[in-house]
C-alpha cells in the first residue's frame, strides 16, 4: 500500500476529525487542512447581523456603487439583509462561485480601511457560512448587484435594540462625536459618512427600499423610455422598478431581487402612497443637527421616556390599520384611505389615516 492510499484509507475510516488535518506535527500541534483554517476564519470574521452589513457594503463600494440601497427585515427569529448596488455587476457563471473561499476581483486592488483589510476573497465565503442562505438574487455586468442574505438569529446574534437612529452630540472640546447603540442603522451610518462622497446610502425595510428604488427610476429616467422600455431586464437593476407598469410585476421583481413584498404594497408604491427613504447623510443632518430648533422647553416634571418603534413594527400597525379602514371607509362613502402615518411619543402610540373623499 503506498503512502496515499494509506492517507486516503485513514481519512476514510477516522472520519471528519481526520479530514480536518493536513498534517500531525506531534506534541499535539497539527497542520490545519485549508478547509478547516477557512471555516475558523470565517467563524471569526462574521458574529454578528452587523458585520454581514458592513461586508456588504464594503462589497457594494469596491464595486464602484454610487448608489447603495440597504434592506433589513426581521422575522420569527430570522434577519433578512439585502443590499442593492449600481456598481460593477457580476457575471452569471460567477453568482455561486462568489461565496467560494479566496475567489476576489481585487487582485491588485486590496486594501485596507478603517474596518480592516479587504479583497481576500473571504468575506462573502465568511457571510455564507454564517448564514441560513446568502445568494446573488440579481446581476449582471454593468448593471449592478443584489445579494440577499438571511441568518437565523439563535445561531447568529445581533444588538438588541434595532430602533434607535444614531445622533452626533456636541463634546467638551466642540467636536462632535456619533452616539448610539451599535447596531444595523449605526454600522450603516457610519459607512454612509465614511464614503459620503462616493456614494449614497439608504436604509429601510423592504417595503421602503422597493419605493426608493422606484422614486429612483423615476427620477433618473424619461417618461418615454418608461413608456417603452423594451427588455427591462437589460436596463441598471436600481432602475428596472420605474420601468414595471404593473403591481404584480413590481411584487414579482422585488420578489426575485431579495425584497419580498405583497402586490398591496407595490400598489401603494405605485400610487405614491408609500415614500422614498432619505440617504442616511441626509437623514443624519435632519436628525442631529436640524434647520430651525425648537425653543427650549421646561422639561415636564412626569416620566419623558419615549417609546421607539422599530421601522418593521410600526410597518405592521400601518397595516393592520389600513386594512381596518378599508370596509369602514366604504360605509362613509369615502373614496378610499392613504398610508397611515404611525408615531410614538412618550405616552401614546398615534396613527394619522389620512383619508380621500369622494368627488
Amino acid at each position: 500500500m503506498t503512502d496515499s492510499d494509506l492517507s486516503h484509507f485513514i481519512d476514510t475510516v477516522c472520519g471528519e476529525s481526520r479530514l480536518r488535518v493536513e498534517a500531525d506535527l506531534g506534541d499535539g500541534f497539527v497542520r490545519l487542512r485549508s478547509s478547516e483554517a477557512e471555516r475558523r476564519q470565517a467563524a471569526q470574521d462574521i458574529r454578528s447581523s452587523e458585520d454581514i452589513v458592513i461586508e456588504l457594503l464594503r462589497n457594494a463600494r469596491d464595486a464602484g456603487a454610487r448608489h447603495i440601497f440597504l434592506a433589513t427585515q426581521r422575522t420569527e427569529g430570522a434577519r433578512l439583509i439585502t443590499v442593492i448596488d449600481d456598481g460593477d455587476g457580476i457575471p452569471a457563471a460567477l453568482h455561486d462561485r462568489i461565496f467560494e473561499p479566496r475567489v476576489t476581483s481585487k487582485l491588485d486592488t486590496a486594501h485596507m480601511d478603517k474596518w480592516g483589510m479587504h479583497g481576500r476573497g473571504m468575506a462573502l465565503y465568511s457571510i455564507s457560512a454564517n448564514a441560513r442562505y446568502a445568494r446573488v438574487a440579481r446581476s449582471a455586468p454593468g448593471l449592478g448587484t443584489s445579494i440577499s442574505v438571511e441568518t437565523d438569529l439563535s445561531q447568529l446574534g445581533e444588538k438588541t435594540d434595532q430602533s434607535t437612529f444614531p445622533r452626533f452630540e456636541a463634546s467638551g472640546e466642540g467636536s462632535f462625536c456619533m452616539r448610539g447603540p451599535k447596531n444595523i442603522l449605526r454600522t450603516a451610518a457610519e459607512f454612509a459618512l465614511e464614503h459620503r462622497n462616493d456614494c449614497a446610502v439608504h436604509i429601510g425595510t423592504p417595503v421602503d427600499i422597493a419605493a426608493t428604488l422606484y422614486e429612483f427610476g423615476m427620477a433618473t429616467t424619461s417618461a418615454a423610455l418608461r413608456a417603452f422600455p423594451g427588455e427591462v431586464s437589460e436596463f441598471p437593476l436600481v432602475k428596472q422598478p420605474a420601468l414595471l407598469a404593473s403591481p404584480d410585476d413590481l411584487a414579482a421583481w422585488c420578489d426575485g431581487t431579495g425584497l419580498p413584498l405583497s402586490a398591496r404594497s407595490a400598489r401603494r408604491i405605485l400610487d405614491g402612497t408609500i415614500g422614498p427613504a432619505s440617504s442616511l447623510t441626509d437623514r443624519l443632518q435632519q436628525e442631529s443637527f436640524p434647520a430651525v430648533r425648537a425653543s427650549a422647553a421646561p422639561r415636564p416634571k412626569g416620566d419623558a421616556r419615549k417609546l421607539r418603534l422599530a421601522d418593521e413594527d410600526a410597518a405592521l400597525l400601518a397595516d393592520a390599520a389600513e386594512q381596518a379602514m378599508g370596509p369602514i371607509a366604504r360605509r362613509y362613502f369615502l373614496d378610499g384611505v392613504g398610508r397611515p402615518h404611525v408615531s410614538a411619543t412618550p405616552d401614546a402610540i398615534r396613527i394619522t389615516i389620512p383619508i380621500h373623499k369622494m368627488d
